[in-house]
C-alpha cells in the first residue's frame, strides 16, 4: 500500500466528507434561524431537501423558508450528490478498505525505529526486502515507478512510499531520522548518489549501503557518505568464479541461510548486548554456547580487525562484534536473551 502524505491519499474522500458537512450544516443553521425548527427537525428538512426525496415538510414553510429551500436545492444538490457518490463508492468498491490500510500503515511507519529504508524496488531491492523479511527486520520501500508499484507493491503487504527517493520529503516520511540503515538500489548511479547525499544530510549516523555500476561510482558514493558500496555485477562474477574453483565452499556458505529454511543460521551480535561489563573480558565469560548452544566462529574488534575461530581465553572489548552459528532453535534462544537484555 502506498504511503504518501495523508491528505494526498484521502483527498477525494476528505473533500466529499467536508462538502457534505458544510452543506448539511448550512441547511440546518438556515432552518433553525429562518423557521425556528429544532436541530432534529432542521436536520430532517436538510436531508429531504438536499436529497430531493419529496417527503412532507415538518411544518408549512414561510416565504423566507421557501426561498431558502429553493436556493438550497439549486446551489447544493450537485455538491450533495457528488459527496454521497464519492462516499458510497469508497465503501462499495473497496476504496475505503484501501484507505484504511494506508492509514494504518502510515501510523505503523511513524512508530518504526531502527528500521531500514530501501530506495528502489527493482531486482536488488526485492532481494534486499526478502532477506530483511526473513530477519524480521522492519523496513519501508521508496519507489516512484508506477509499473513496479502495480506489479510488486500495490496489492502486497510491504509498506512503501510512492515518491522520489532522492527527495527530503520522501526520506523524512520514511523515518530517516529514526532509521538505522538505508539501502539505495536505484538503477542509475546519479540517483543513488543523490539519495546517499540527502540521507547523510538528514541523518549523520545512519549506515548507508548503495548499489554502484562501476568503480568510479563506487568512489564517489563513498566520498559523499556511503558506508558500503556493492557492485552487483562484480559480486555475481566473483560468485561464478568461486563456483568454478571452490564449488563446495560456495555451497556451504549458501547453506548458512538467514531465511529460516536451513538447519544452520549465522547471526551477528555486539558483546555489550549479552553482558553488563563495560571493561575488557575473556570470550569464555560470555558463556554463549552454554546459554544458547550457539558457537562463536569469529569476531570483529572495534578497530576493524577480524579474528577467525577465536580462543576461549581471548580478551575482547564490549564493543566487539561476534559472529555466531547455530540452528534456528539456538538462534531463537540467543535472540530471546538479546531481547530480554534490551528490555
Amino acid at each position: 500500500m502506498a504511503i504518501s502524505s495523508r491528505f494526498a491519499v484521502f483527498r477525494n474522500l476528505y473533500l466529499a466528507l467536508a462538502a457534505l458537512v458544510v452543506v448539511l450544516t448550512t441547511a440546518i443553521i438556515g432552518y433553525v434561524i429562518i423557521e425556528g425548527y429544532s436541530i432534529v427537525e432542521s436536520f430532517y428538512m436538510a436531508v429531504i431537501t438536499l436529497s430531493t426525496v419529496g417527503f412532507k415538510e415538518v411544518r408549512p414553510l414561510s416565504t423566507e423558508g421557501q426561498v431558502f429551500t429553493a436556493f438550497l436545492i439549486i446551489t447544493s444538490f450537485g455538491i450533495f450528490a457528488y459527496a454521497v457518490s464519492i462516499i458510497s463508492r469508497s465503501f462499495f468498491n473497496g476504496e475505503f478498505n484501501y484507505y484504511y490500510k494506508v492509514y494504518r500503515l502510515q501510523n505503523q511507519v511513524k512508530k518504526f525505529s531502527d528500521h531500514v529504508i530501501i530506495c528502489g524496488f527493482g531486482r536488488n531491492g526485492r532481494r534486499t526486502a526478502k532477506k530483511l523479511k526473513a530477519y524480521n527486520q522492519q523496513f519501508v520501500v521508496i519507489e516512484n515507478d508506477e509499473e513496479t508499484i502495480d506489479r510488486y507493491l500495490k496489492n502486497g503487504d510491504v509498506p512503501y512510499i510512492n515518491a522520489d527517493a532522492t527527495s527530503d520529503e520522501a526520506l523524512i516520511e520514511a523515518g530517516i531520522v529514526r532509521a538505522k540503515s538505508l539501502v539505495s538500489t536505484l538503477s542509475q548511479d546519479a540517483d543513488n548518489l543523490y539519495a546517499v547525499i540527502t540521507a547523510r544530510e538528514l541523518n549523520t549516523t545512519i549506515t548507508i549501503i548503495s548499489r554502484a555500476s562501476n568503480i568510479g561510482a563506487e568512489r564517489k558514493l563513498k566520498a559523499v557518505g556511503a558506508n558500503h558500496v556493492v557492485m552487483p555485477e562484480g559480486v555475481g562474477g566473483a560468485h561464478m568464479a568461486t563456483l568454478v574453483v571452490s564449488p563446495n565452499i560456495v555451497e556451504f556458505l549458501d547453506y548458512l541461510s538467514v531465511e529460516g529454511s536451513s538447519s544452520i543460521n549465522l547471526e551477528e551480535i555486539e558483546v555489550s548486548q549479552v553482558t553488563d561489563k563495560m571493561e575488557a573480558l575473556q570470550l569464555q565469560d560470555l558463556a554463549i554456547r552454554q546459554k544458547t548452544g550457539c558457537t562463536i566462529i569469529g569476531l570483529k574488534n572495534p578497530d576493524g580487525e577480524y579474528v577467525i575461530n577465536p580462543a576461549a581465553d581471548l580478551r575482547i572489548s564490549p564493543n566487539a562484534r561476534l559472529f555466531v552459528l547455530g540452528n534456528p532453535q539456538e538462534i531463537a534462544t540467543l535472540n530471546k536473551i538479546l531481547n530480554d537484555a534490551g528490555a
